[in-house]
């Protein structure tokens, strides 16, 4: 049996997934020559070119894109290995790495997560937000354990990860004691012409909420569209204009921005999912969370 030299094969990865010889030379502390002819190798052993100079890039062949793929794998997966066994009592926090999209309410990001402090092993909590395609990235090279959304990995995804539905909740809206008082009578027909603060319209709270104002012939006057939802809230806590969030989180929003609620729509509901770079779920925190999300948090909407 002719057995794969790992050691070329890492070096390999490291180099693209640094960028470029020179700064996978640092990390890996070798030589630019050394590392060119240890990759030299893993072609002479493959039978094909992996990398190929374009301008002073390095560019991935169509083979080197299905090797990097499989030593995204081997090395994950030797990763979770070192977690698995070391990650236990040694007198360290076990680490969890989420990625946190940017469209999450935060409120519901810290209900999610709080089964995972609750542990009895000690847990290193370390949260990172951004949009979700970087996000999976992360995924991929296994810099990150999970990543929460409010969709799930987009149809043709370069990356290879899993979703994993933790529930869905009813949508509340929300305003400044003021507005309140102004729009309450004849919810949800009030918000015709009502100041509203909105996702943007790539997100798919915002489609769920055109689609039901379309259906509903109401035209609500957009004030401001936000990414962040914490954002959007905040701007509404300062009587700015009206604003969805999460039924499942209403007492927690009207405590921390100090609005009330004006009412929930019906027909409206939100997704929020897991994302992760295995199939079955391994790590304890992560187990417990989505234990959690789908039995107690997300049963009463």
């Amino acid at each position: 049996m002719e057995w794969l030299n790992y050691r070329h094969l890492l070096y390999f990865w490291v180099v693209v997934r640094e960028g470029g010889l020179v700064q996978g030379g640092k990390v890996l502390r070798l030589s630019h020559p050394t590392l060119s002819a240890q990759i030299h190798l893993l072609e002479e052993q493959l039978g094909e070119k992996v990398l190929v100079k374009v301008g002073r890039k390095l560019v991935l062949t169509e083979v080197g894109k299905i090797v990097h793929r499989y030593a995204d794998e081997i090395f994950g997966l030797g990763q979770e290995l070192l977690e698995t066994v070391r990650g236990r009592p040694t007198g360290q926090p076990m680490r969890l790495r989420v990625g946190i999209a940017d469209v999450v309410p935060k409120l519901l990001v810290l209900r999610l997560l709080r089964p995972a402090l609750a542990l009895a092993e000690s847990i290193k909590l370390v949260c990172q937000e951004d949009s979700l395609p970087n996000l999976l990235e992360g995924l991929a090279s296994h810099s990150l354990d999970l990543v929460l959304s409010e969709s799930p990995v987009p149809p043709g995804s370069s990356v290879r990860a899993f979703t994993h539905q933790l529930g869905e909740s009813g949508v509340t809206f929300f305003g400044s004691k003021a507005l309140v008082k102004q729009y309450k009578s004849g919810f949800p027909a009030s918000l015709d012409g009502a100041p509203v603060l909105l996702p943007l319209e790539n997100l798919s709270l915002r489609r769920s909420l055109d689609h039901w104002f379309n259906r509903n012939g109401l035209k609500p006057r957009v004030v401001a569209e936000f990414e962040d939802s914490a954002l959007l809230k905040t701007f509404g806590g300062e009587g700015l204009g009206l604003f969805p969030a999460p039924s499942v989180i209403e007492k927690e929003v009207a405590a921390q921005h100090e609005v009330q609620v004006l009412g929930r729509l019906e027909g409206v509901t939100e997704s929020f999912y897991a994302i992760s770079a295995e199939r079955r779920v391994s790590h304890p925190a992560v187990v417990a969370l989505m234990g959690t999300a789908r039995q107690e948090l997300f049963t009463d909407r």
